[in-house]
């Protein structure tokens, strides 16, 4: 059975942006590598994660959520292969977090913060297994870097790896990064 990379990244990303391709390019490197791709299933990062895959033969789900299509309607994006519809917010992102083997956040806004944040935290009191969590780009480090060392940071916390190409981030899932 092929292991699930859940991705998280903004809706909001055009397909003119540059981590619109950066996404693309992470995508088709997950399903070249044999995984299969996880994502909350709409446009934006979570839709060029999903053609990325798509067009290099993975599998790709989407997680969808009626409390996010009620606030900006819209349906899973082309390149998803499976659809999971939950009602509400919370049961959306608890399937993204607890259904994956390994996890990937792209640049992204609150909702894309929350899941990381959420990722980290749960693995660090042992809710779900300790699986790679790989931030791309220097996105994250500069959100991130002030927790670091911090007072507030606990030793236990688990490892972030920050990679900068598709196949640093493949590296890391398949455990060499």
């Amino acid at each position: 059975m092929r292991k699930v990379i859940s991705v998280y990244g903004s809706a909001l990303t055009a397909r003119e942006h540059p981590d619109y391709a950066a996404g693309v390019a992470v995508g088709h490197a997950l399903a070249q590598a044999g995984f299969s791709v996880m994502t909350g299933g709409y446009d934006g990062l979570m839709g060029a994660i999903s053609q990325g895959a798509n067009e290099a033969g993975g599998h790709v789900i989407g997680i969808t959520s009626a409390t996010i299509e009620k606030i900006r309607p819209a349906k899973a994006n082309m390149w998803v292969r499976e659809v999971i519809h939950y009602m509400t917010l919370h049961e959306r992102l608890l399937h993204l977090i607890t259904r994956a083997d390994g996890y990937v956040a792209m640049p992204g806004g609150l909702g894309t913060l929350n899941e990381l944040v959420m990722v980290w935290e749960l693995m660090r009191v042992n809710e779900i297994p300790h699986n790679p969590i790989v931030c791309y780009g220097d996105y994250w480090r500069e959100i991130l870097t002030p927790f670091y060392g911090a007072r507030y940071m606990p030793a236990n916390a688990p490892t972030l790896h920050f990679a900068h190409t598709p196949q640093e981030v493949v590296a890391v899932l398949q455990g060499g990064g």
